[in-house]
């Protein structure tokens, strides 16, 4: 290493504090020596570790120090001492002996509670609260209390030095108001290399210049002057900002993307009832979905809404719909079971049944968690983000659904959108949405689509309209973004993971 170039790239901060360090390993002597300040000198030490002149080792140990309280009553006795000092074999009044005593009643009362405690004192209630010493007290008055021997010790205290015999004292002592604090103490030590040794053979008093001025210039001084040199490739600390989840920004940008398109944002509650996630939108109520083993359900029952009589026809007989239904007895039972929601869609039923013919056409989205009882592994999680959105529009079409969904995808990265028809319980038609990763060179399916079925809508709304839906799980459209192949990765509370997480830009 060339140590002449070396001493040309130091900071005058650095040239201060270098010489020091031949003597002084210890931060305060350091900046005490030096002249600086302890900043300067911990800005200098960063920058010469930087450069593997010094090593810098933070050694952190807690310690104990006096807080308020235990500064005056180190100084002026403890309070019990002089409340035991005033006391006789007669019982006295607690205003004689505040009196007497120059204690505050605050300190009269905290007295009383811990002299009880050691039986130094005797306590009558009557009329007024009086006290008499004991014999226990009048020993406790000639010799000096565990506490007392705590408080004359030197602080701060290691607290890993504190010995066995004075724990009790300590824990006594900590539990009295501003009394005692425990504190983080650093201590800083700083150690010449190998490099920081042969630097100081060379001549670190030369004139060099730091930085060029408009005066310089101007004059000329500039000329045959030896200026600092700058190594922009040395490391420097890294500064990590406060930073939101990449998930959370994906979120945020779906968000958008939706109220971009016109749509309203739908919100609801995690816990809803089977009538509103699964009778609503015509799923039988005897379907697999509804299992244990499928749905996370909760203790209680849910109050049912004046519709839930025409849910009930729908799914018996059809109702009004011109559909046959599900031909079996529906269960109020099983409507009012409570459960955590499987999919977004019960935002879409309870926002449909909200809404009126004045209310048309209408737009809503969501983007919100979802629950499911999945063996979790590296494709399946049981709690995960779902993109859900429904278009309620009397002129609306399969046409109007695709270019929709088409539209959000391109928004998200993916160029080519394909639908194919497919069998969802609530919808028809149906439709599976797949994007073409053009890494993977393959189709990859990301979602379910349709029609409401007259059997959602109708009991609903009340009228037959065409209703437009789709549901979306997020993690694996932004799975791929961020090249995760364990959809568990997605969630994990990884700081590192967080920190060095691209941003979300698209």
């Amino acid at each position: 290493m060339d140590l002449q170039k070396l001493s040309l790239k130091l900071h005058p901060l650095e040239r201060q504090v270098l010489p020091v360090l031949t003597k002084e390993t210890e931060l305060g002597a350091i900046t005490k020596k030096s002249g600086l300040q302890e900043i300067e000198v911990m800005r200098a030490l960063q920058w010469l570790e930087n450069k593997e002149i010094v090593s810098v080792h933070t050694e952190k140990k807690k310690v104990v120090q006096l807080d308020r309280n235990g500064i005056k009553y180190k100084r002026e006795g403890l309070p019990e001492k002089a409340f035991l000092a005033v006391l006789s074999d007669e019982f006295k009044g607690l205003n004689v002996i505040t009196k007497k005593s120059k204690l505050s009643r605050e300190e009269v009362n905290a007295c009383i509670g811990l002299l009880k405690r050691k039986v130094a004192i005797e306590v009558q209630n009557g009329d007024v609260l009086s006290v008499k010493i004991t014999n226990q007290g009048k020993k406790l008055i000639g010799m000096p209390s565990f506490e007392e021997q705590f408080l004359a010790k030197e602080f701060p205290l290691d607290i890993l030095l504190i010995k066995d015999i004075d724990k009790h004292a300590f824990d006594e002592l900590k539990k009295r108001k501003e009394f005692l604090k425990v504190e983080e103490q650093k201590t800083v030590t700083v150690m010449l290399t190998e490099i920081g040794h042969k630097l100081l053979t060379t001549n670190l008093t030369h004139d060099v210049i730091n930085r060029l001025t408009p005066a310089m210039l101007k004059t000329g001084s500039w000329k045959n002057k030896e200026f600092r040199a700058y190594d922009i490739e040395i490391n420097v600390p890294k500064i990590y900002p406060g930073k939101k989840h990449f998930v959370t920004e994906a979120v945020e940008y779906i968000t958008q993307i939706w109220l971009d398109m016109g749509f309203k944002e739908m919100s609801g509650g995690y816990v809803q009832s089977a009538f509103w996630d699964l009778d609503a939108l015509f799923v039988p109520q005897d379907h697999p979905a509804r299992e244990m083993q499928d749905t996370f359900y909760v203790e209680g029952k849910a109050i049912l809404p004046p519709l839930w009589t025409k849910v009930k026809e729908v799914h018996e007989n059809g109702g009004d719909t011109g559909s046959t239904g599900w031909q079996y007895t529906f269960s109020q039972e099983e409507s009012e079971k409570v459960l955590l929601r499987t999919h977004t869609t019960v935002l879409s039923a309870r926002t449909i049944s909200n809404l009126t013919k004045v209310d048309l056409p209408a737009k809503f989205f969501s983007v919100g968690k979802v629950f499911r009882n999945e063996t979790l592994d590296w494709k399946h999680l049981f709690e995960f983000y779902q993109v859900e959105g429904i278009v309620v529009d009397p002129h609306a079409n399969l046409k109007h659904l695709k270019g929709y969904l088409t539209q959000f995808y391109k928004k998200m990265g993916f160029d080519k959108v394909r639908m194919r028809p497919a069998h969802f319980p609530y919808t028809e038609p149906s439709l599976e949405v797949d994007v073409f990763h053009p890494v993977k060179k393959e189709w990859i399916e990301l979602g379910g689509a349709g029609i409401f079925r007259p059997e959602v809508v109708k009991p609903l709304l009340g009228f037959d309209c065409p209703v437009l839906a789709w549901g979306q799980g997020m993690g694996r459209i932004i799975a791929e973004y961020w090249n995760i192949t364990d959809i568990r990765d997605l969630y994990k509370n990884d700081l590192k993971q967080i920190r060095n997480m691209k941003s979300w830009l698209k």
